[in-house]
């Protein structure tokens, strides 16, 4: 019946004493000085007599996911007391103010409780201890870039000293372009950074999720088009972070995935920065979740490959084992591959690979731009013509792909 689920819900959270149950229908004179009225009613009538009788006795009235018949609404809220977030959409659709609570939750971490409780303890001690604004300022911030992480705070987080700003690096891989894919560590990277240096593969949507006063500075990268030297970048990050700042730098796919990310690690810590990772999704990945299709299969192929279509010079590595890329019980993804395609497919059909083997050409994964092709592996150079020069391309060859 009506109002089943809330008497139940009522019955399992509130303590025993704090409530009381009259297993009958309401009457008016239960609304009589009472704070406010809530009614769970699915037909109009008996809705409008509730308001009526509500009204009447002068109490402020809410009929639940029924607007016209409210005089208030609840809001959702998030919970990390004493730090608490509310969420209304003042009746106009329950469901999605439930959306945006949920979507919070996963960013709030559950530790972050522990550190306002923490902050409200030490509060007097820091403006004691630290009369200068900026230097509170600058405790502070630390103290908050710190509480979203996992961990509840200790005592060294109380750390007064005011040290000089130490920048550091975080390489962050933000998928094949959806910002729902994004880890929650690489939206936190993104929410705490001074600068973001981004690839040009990176969607709009992800940069939307950075904070608002973090400055944001394209290094190019992508096929085709004029881009950053990596070396101007691997400067550029040394020269930020030297000054103290976060610097994330974001990639499209998975940083450590011809990325280039171990040159950018290597020299970072050549010269004393810290630097971390966050990885995220491969492009190569991203297209097996695409097509629904496993990159593996018991009976089709054992192992999987990702192999770089695009040397330094633009053409293909010569050093790859053609032969072992040519095997039945794999898969291969061969990632930047719009240009050498062609060679790819002559090198696999002379180690022996089978022309009709099914091959997926794949550009702008995971974007609105996507575009597939399905077919075998000796009418893929023809299919590729068709295929922007500029778009990030995928090419995928094994039995998996049929």
């Amino acid at each position: 019946a009506p109002g089943d689920d809330l008497v139940a819900l009522s019955l399992r959270h509130l303590p025993a004493g704090r409530i009381t149950l009259h297993a009958r229908h309401w009457l008016e004179a239960d609304l009589a000085n009472a704070a406010i009225a809530v009614a769970e009613i699915d037909d109009e009538e008996s809705a409008r007599a509730f308001v009526s009788a509500a009204r009447r006795v002068g109490v402020p009235y809410n009929v639940i996911d029924r607007p016209e018949f409210c005089q208030f609404q609840f809001g959702g809220i998030v919970n990390r007391s004493p730090v608490v977030v509310g969420i209304s959409t003042a009746g106009a659709a329950p469901i999605l103010g439930q959306a945006v609570r949920r979507r919070i939750e996963t960013l709030l971490p559950d530790s972050l409780r522990h550190w306002a409780a923490f902050a409200e303890q030490v509060r007097a001690t820091v403006m004691h201890k630290l009369p200068s604004p900026p230097q509170r300022r600058a405790f502070w911030e630390r103290f908050a870039e710190k509480s979203f992480g996992s961990r509840p705070p200790a005592s060294d987080d109380l750390d007064l000293t005011v040290p000089t700003p130490s920048g550091r690096v975080t390489l962050v891989g933000a998928g094949p372009g959806d910002a729902e894919l994004l880890t929650l560590k690489a939206v936190r990277a993104l929410q705490s950074a001074d600068v973001i240096l981004f690839d040009d593969l990176v969607s709009a949507e992800v940069l939307e999720l950075a904070r608002r006063e973090a400055k944001r500075m394209l290094v190019g990268k992508r096929a085709e088009r004029p881009s950053c030297a990596q070396e101007e970048i691997n400067q550029l990050m040394l020269r930020l972070a030297r000054q103290g700042k976060h610097v994330v730098r974001l990639k499209s796919g998975d940083p450590m995935i011809f990325g280039r990310a171990g040159e950018e690690i290597e020299m970072l810590e050549r010269h004393g920065i810290p630097v971390s990772v966050v990885p995220g999704i491969s492009a190569g990945i991203a297209l097996a979740s695409r097509l629904g299709l496993s990159l593996t299969h018991r009976d089709l192929a054992q192992s999987v490959q990702f192999v770089t279509g695009h040397s330094r010079d633009g053409g293909l590595p010569p050093d790859l084992d053609w032969h072992a890329l040519a095997a039945r019980s794999t898969t291969s993804i061969y990632y930047m591959s719009r240009r050498t395609l062609p060679k790819i497919v002559a090198e696999l059909i002379a180690a022996g690979m089978d022309a009709a083997t099914p091959s997926v050409i794949a550009a702008d994964i995971g974007r609105a731009s996507e575009r597939l092709w399905h077919g075998a592996l000796a009418e893929s150079p023809a299919a590729v013509r068709d295929f922007d020069e500029t778009a990030p391309t995928l090419f995928a060859v094994g039995r998996c792909m049929g």
